[in-house]
């Protein structure tokens, strides 16, 4: 499956899912820590990043540094 393939898949999933169960989604996705939901939260994310604000894609990108910078990796 390609990148695009992926995106259209996980687009669609979602695409009549009220904002209740996105969040659920992405809440449950992060508490099981299946890697195999990764592509999906890469999805959201470039959603977000694409219907940012500088303002708003600033604040993501300290947010992320200083998580980055506070946290070890696994």
């Amino acid at each position: 499956m390609d990148n695009i393939k992926i995106r259209d898949y996980i687009i669609n999933n979602f695409k009549d899912d009220d904002e209740k169960t996105i969040k659920k989604a992405i809440e449950e996705s992060i508490q099981e820590g299946d890697e195999v939901t990764l592509p999906g939260m890469g999805v959201f994310f470039e959603i977000i990043w694409q219907e940012s604000t500088d303002n708003e894609k600033n604040k993501i990108l300290t947010t992320l540094k200083n998580r980055f910078h506070n946290k070890k990796a696994n």
